[in-house]
């Protein structure tokens, strides 16, 4: 029988918990997203939103509540919510996005009911299929079918929730926006300057330039950002 919880002292970095509390915590169901890019509903309404005490109370939020994870309602607290996934409660009007911030902690950031109808993705490969036809492999572990190939490996594309129709392809290229996912620039916005081999040099916000990995960067706008990814100051 596999075990329904983890020790709160082995979860990953990522995870904005007390590590001094209770000995156990939820784990997470097996879902779209790793255990260290994010967290079960459990550990969102408790640790990070602080809405509930106990899963009990979390259990009664879920049934009692619509509770919506990219449109589309989940009851299970163990169901894992991860970064760009967005939470919306609708008897309170809350919209939440999920992000990983400059500590490289899993946070929630509040959006705007029209925001939260909409989500980048990030191309992680692309397959070919009958007919011709492309499967693109998202992040969040979406797919989106094409008839023509325009789409590379580290593009993104934005899409309406909860249908996932494609609205927009978002390039990595040079003055694109990117939003880091990890390494020493966790959490920093910055344009593009420059594309080499696996690396890029990014200016951020400070007008400072600076090189990260290819990998870590997630396109999240042309000119300027299409979705939040940090608190409105």
């Amino acid at each position: 029988m596999a075990k329904r919880h983890i020790k709160r002292i082995a979860v990953p970095r990522t995870w904005n918990i007390s590590k001094k509390t209770t000995k156990f915590i939820t784990k997470p169901s097996p879902g779209a997203h790793s255990l260290k890019m994010g967290a079960p509903l459990s550990v969102i309404f408790k640790d990070i939103l602080k809405r509930a005490n106990t899963s009990k109370e979390v259990k009664n939020i879920l049934n009692n509540n619509e509770i919506l994870v990219d449109g589309r309602r989940r009851k299970d607290l163990r169901f894992v919510v991860g970064v760009m996934d967005t939470i919306s409660i609708p008897k309170t009007k809350e919209n939440f996005r999920v992000i990983i911030d400059a500590k490289g902690k899993l946070a929630l950031i509040k959006i705007d009911e029209k925001e939260a109808k909409r989500k980048v993705c990030k191309i992680l490969n692309k397959t070919k299929i009958k007919g011709g036809k492309t499967q693109l492999n998202l992040s969040g572990n979406r797919n989106a079918i094409i008839d023509k190939d325009d789409y590379k490996t580290g593009d993104s594309l934005l899409i309406s929730l909860p249908k996932q129709d494609i609205k927009e392809h978002i390039k990595l290229e040079k003055n694109s926006v990117v939003y880091l996912i990890g390494g020493k620039m966790v959490g920093q916005i910055g344009n593009i300057e420059e594309i080499k081999g696996s690396n890029i040099m990014l200016k951020s916000k400070s007008k400072e330039s600076r090189s990260t990995l290819k990998k870590y960067a997630f396109v999240i706008g042309k000119e300027k950002p299409m979705v939040s990814v940090e608190e409105a100051r």
